[in-house]
This record gives structure tokens, C-alpha cells and sequence, in this order.
């Protein structure tokens, strides 16, 4: 069902986008046929000949508008296109046969030209429905016999005559056009072959994605539960509220407390993922001052830089540059960079934060001076589940997640987020938003630690 669907769309469509070229080459042969043989015959086929191109317009509009869902409709609308295909084939070959009859005996060359690109522009393009394909390919051919076989009855001429030798001529040509059509209609099926093909992978990969999201939501919401409760005992060793612990078990109980962290964030990030690729996220939009959110963010991050010996400095303009978004969000993208600058960068390492602006966009550009990032890793470092390769061998962590999650959110922004990078001697991200005229009747939002979510 979904092949002839596929068929009857392609022909209606195919018979459109060529309308206007068949009224053009119409028009041109009633000019010619009233100005060398007889205005009236012109006219009359003429006439025909739109009628039968009205019929067929009509029909092909409907098969573009028809769901494809009734298998009658199809072979209702195989019928009628059957209909009007043998009427417009038969008007032109009438026009064409009363030329050459208005002629007389000769060799025909205008008609017979005529003949072979009507023929030749049906196999082209009437190619999608073997049955309309056979049905027109008949007609023109019987003319194309007719013509030059009238003159022999009519003139009976020897052998070597040049009406015999048209006969032969014309019988070659519709050999010729016969397995053309052939071609164009092998070409076709199997373009519809390919089709099916592409459609039935896409199915098995759709499949397998909903197969894949439902897993790792039901694994992460599963996850959850359990881990809030063994991070709660942790903070609470931790802690010492339950009395204090000997040196060597807190160790344990730190290490166990980090280890807790790192999968929380991971069960986090695989849920905002499957959220963002669903369209499930909505973003809570408020008037941001990008200096002070830019900041806050260098704060909260300064004391991982302390850890690795990494100083993370900010250099912001005195005015203030406004922009609009999620605040939480623009927090966890602001997150996910620091930390991987921080993370990357070498031990008495710098971390520059800075913000760049003109009329309508402003840039927050994160530069490290760590190992930089190899060339053409520009896929790999967005893309999910992934990460490049360091060039030091070590083993940085994280879930692989971070810059793919920022760079959908930011696209969420209608923002980007790229990167320049040179081995060994650093990189460079910039983060672009829209800017905001500033308002003095709305106070931006300056985001506390809650907002922030940090990413490995």
C-alpha cells in the first residue's frame, strides 16, 4: 500500500511541476500546425487537447490531497490517471496524425519529431506507473506505425522507396524508445527500492533509540532512589553527627562520599539528556547581568582550581550586560566549561575568564593554557557519551555528557558555544547569547550557588 501511494503521489506530482511546459509546447504546435496546414483543425485539437489536460490536472490535485489510507481510493485513482493518460496521449496523437494526413504522402518529418518527443517525454516522466507508461507508449506507437504504413496503402510505392525506408526508420525509433522506457522505469523501481530500504532502518533505529531512552530512564530513575539514601549515611559520616570516626575510616568515608557525588551528577546528567532530546525542558527565562552571573560562576569554582593549583581569574566589563535566559542552566553550562578548563590545564595553571560584547551579542570566552585540543575533534568533543583523547595520556574522568548537554541548552538560548584550541598550549571557549538593551525597570537576576549544577 505505501508503495502505490508512493507511485501515484510521485505521477500526480511529476504531472504538476510539468504543466506549464506542456501548455508552452501545446501553444507552439497550434501555432505552427494553423499557420502551415489549417487554423480551424489547430483549434478544434487544441481544444481537445486542454480539455483532457483539465481532467488530468483535477485528478492529480486530488491524489496529492489523499491521505493514502483506502487501498480502494488507490486503485480508483489508478483507474481515473489510466483514464485521463490514454485521453491525453490520444489528443496529441490526433493532432500529430492530421498533420500528417493534411501533408499527404511524404516523408513526415515535422509530425514524426513531434511523435518521437511526446513519446520520449512520456517514458521520462510517466515512468512511476508501468500501466499509465504502457497504456501511453501504445498509444504512440500505433500512430507512429499508422503514419508512415497509410502512405504505403495509399501510394503503394516499390521497395526502395523512401516511404518504405521511413517505415524502417520509425520502426527502429520505437524500438529505441520502448527500451528507454524500459530503463527509466527500472531506475524508478529501484529508487522505491532504496526507499523502502532507508524506511525500514529508520524504523529499526527509531525503535532502537525509544528502546535506548526508556532503559536509561528507567535505570537512572531506579538509580536514584537507592543512591540518596547511601549519600545521606556518607554526608552524615562525614559529617560527625553520628560521633566522630577514626582517621583511616573517614578517609574511606570521604572517598566513598566523592564516588557518590560523581554518579549523582552522571544520573543527572542522563536525565536532563533524555529530557533535552525529548523537548520535555522548558526554560525559566528572567533578565541576567552577565558580569556578576560570570563572577559568581569564577567563585564557585575557585576552590576546585585551588585543589589542582589552577587560578581561574574573570575579567569583566563596568557595564552592565544584560541578557535573557535560564539562570540555572546558564549556570550548568557555565559549570561544565570552568571545570573541564580547570580540569585540563596543568598544575600552576590559568584559567581567564572575560566577556566580549557589540550591539546585540555578547561573549563570555573561557581560556585555559592546559593541553589543548587535537584538530578536527570538533564532533567528538559535542557529541554525547564521547571524549577526545588527551594528548598526555592522563585519565580526566567524567561522564562524557557536559558539552553536549551545554550545547543543546545554549541552543536552546538561541545561543552557540565553540572552541579554538591548539595542542599544548591551550583553549579557548566562547559561549555568544543575544544581549538585551538594559532596563532599569526590571532588576536582573543574580544567581546564588543553588542555581549552580556542576558537571564532570
Amino acid at each position: 500500500m505505501i508503495q502505490i501511494k508512493r507511485q501515484l503521489k510521485d505521477f500526480a506530482q511529476s504531472g504538476l511541476e510539468l504543466f506549464w511546459q506542456r501548455q508552452a509546447t501545446l501553444a507552439g504546435a497550434t501555432l505552427l500546425a494553423a499557420y502551415y496546414i489549417n487554423i480551424r483543425s489547430a483549434l478544434i485539437c487544441y481544444a481537445l487537447c486542454q480539455i483532457c489536460e483539465f481532467l488530468d490536472y483535477s485528478v492529480a490535485r486530488r491524489v496529492l490531497k489523499w491521505d493514502g489510507k483506502n487501498r480502494g481510493d488507490a486503485v480508483q485513482y489508478l483507474h481515473k490517471l489510466s483514464i485521463t493518460s490514454a485521453l491525453c496521449a490520444s489528443s496529441i496523437v490526433l493532432y500529430i496524425v492530421l498533420m500528417a494526413l493534411a501533408e499527404g504522402p511524404s516523408l513526415h518529418t515535422g509530425p514524426l519529431f513531434f511523435l518521437f518527443a511526446a513519446a520520449l517525454y512520456s517514458a521520462m516522466n510517466t515512468c512511476q506507473i508501468p500501466r499509465i507508461l504502457i497504456i501511453r507508449l501504445c498509444v504512440f506507437s500505433a500512430a507512429f506505425v499508422f503514419i508512415p504504413v497509410y502512405d504505403i496503402w495509399v501510394v503503394r510505392p516499390p521497395l526502395d522507396s523512401d516511404l518504405w525506408k521511413q517505415l524502417g526508420i520509425v520502426l527502429f525509433v520505437l524500438y529505441f524508445l520502448i527500451e528507454c522506457s524500459r530503463k527509466f522505469l527500472e531506475n524508478y523501481m529501484t529508487r522505491l527500492k532504496h526507499l523502502r530500504e532507508l524506511r525500514i532502518e529508520r524504523d529499526r533505529v527509531t525503535d532502537a533509540y525509544k528502546v535506548q531512552s526508556q532503559f536509561i530512564a528507567i535505570v537512572s530513575h531506579e538509580l536514584r532512589t537507592p543512591l540518596t539514601s547511601v549519600k545521606a549515611s556518607l554526608d552524615l559520616l562525614n559529617n560527625e553527627k553520628l560521633g566522630r570516626l577514626p582517621g583511616e575510616l573517614k578517609s574511606i568515608a570521604k572517598l566513598g562520599q566523592a564516588g557518590g557525588n560523581r554518579l549523582a551528577v552522571l544520573i543527572n546528567d542522563l536525565l536532563y539528556f533524555q529530557a533535552l532530546k525529548s523537548g520535555e525542558v522548558s526554560l525559566d527565562l528572567s533578565q541576567i547581568e552577565l558580569g556578576q552571573f560570570v563572577r559568581t560562576a569564577v567563585a564557585e569554582h575557585s576552590a576546585l582550581g585551588d585543589d589542582r593549583d589552577v587560578s581561574v581569574r574573570a575579567d569583566t566589563a563596568d557595564t552592565a550586560v544584560i541578557v535573557e535566559g535560564d539562570a540555572r542552566r546558564l549556570m550548568q553550562v557555565m559549570s561544565n566549561v570552568l571545570s573541564n578548563a580547570i580540569k585540563f590545564s596543568s598544575d600552576g595553571g590559568v584559567v581567564d575568564v572575560r566577556i566580549e560584547t557589540s550591539e546585540t551579542k555578547a561573549k563570555v570566552l573561557i581560556r585555559d593554557s592546559g593541553i589543548g585540543i587535537p584538530e578536527n575533534s570538533k564532533t567528538i568533543v559535542f557529541a554525547p557519551f564521547q571524549q577526545v583523547a588527551c594528548p598526555d595520556k592522563r585519565d580526566h574522568g567524567g561522564t562524557g555528557l557536559g558539552m553536549s548537554i551545554s550545547k543543546k541548552i545554549l541552543e536552546a538560548h538561541g545561543g552557540t558555544i565553540d572552541y579554538t584550541s591548539k595542542v599544548g598550549v591551550g583553549t579557548t571557549f566562547t559561549i555568544e547569547l543575544n544581549r538585551l538593551a538594559v532596563n532599569t525597570t526590571t532588576q536582573p537576576l543574580i544567581p546564588n550557588k543553588s542555581m549552580s549544577h556542576a558537571a564532570e
